[in-house]
């Protein structure tokens, strides 16, 4: 019996030692950016009063998160060439209350997917960026569809919780479902360890 055991020892620990010695695959690191989306003076009257308020305030709190950790942040705004909203004029501005800086990298786009015909995947692969957090306007139009490109050109994609807006809460609500979505606490953990 003792010779029995001995034998299922020894080969258990000899195929522990054989697997230990097979290179295991590396883990990706994380190389993050939030992309803040069309939150433009001429889109956020028509937006749910709720989503508008809280989103506005979420998108800052995660704005700040990405500063502390030195992490970029990438501004999109949407214009269309024939209904606008003209570049450099009010309308077509994030409101002064947010607080993006003249610094952060803009790009400006004529689609809902904000990959479609920009630079956004040169710059965000000049910065080593592969995984995204998204936030802005609108939810159920912009937002989701730049959350499919970026899957689609295999970035890690996430959105924001409570940091989306659209003209309707509940349409909002129901994409932070469907979407993989990532709360603030979880998303300070998440940098703190990226950069520690």
């Amino acid at each position: 019996m003792k010779i029995i055991i001995g034998s299922i020892i020894m080969s258990a620990l000899g195929l522990t030692l054989a697997f230990s010695a097979v290179p295991q695959p590396r883990q990706s690191e994380v190389k993050p950016a939030l992309l803040v989306i069309d939150i433009q003076n001429e889109f956020l009257p028509s937006m749910a009063e709720q989503d508008r308020k809280s989103g506005l305030e979420m998108i800052n709190t995660y704005i700040a998160l990405f500063r502390m950790y030195d992490l970029p942040i990438i501004r999109i705004y949407h214009t269309d060439p024939q209904e606008g909203p003209k570049p450099d004029t009010e309308a077509f501005e994030f409101p002064k209350t947010m607080m993006i800086r003249e610094s952060d990298p803009k790009i400006i786009k004529n689609f809902g997917n904000a990959f479609k015909k920009t630079d956004l995947e040169k710059l965000l692969k000049e910065k080593g960026v592969n995984t995204l957090f998204l936030c802005g306007l609108s939810a159920t139009a912009c937002v989701l569809a730049t959350y499919h490109g970026g899957l689609d050109l295999d970035f890690n994609t996430f959105m924001l919780k409570g940091a989306l807006i659209s003209g309707n809460a509940d349409s909002t609500k129901a994409v932070h479902e469907i979407c993989r979505t990532i709360s603030p606490s979880a998303l300070r953990l998440l940098l703190y360890a990226c950069r520690h």
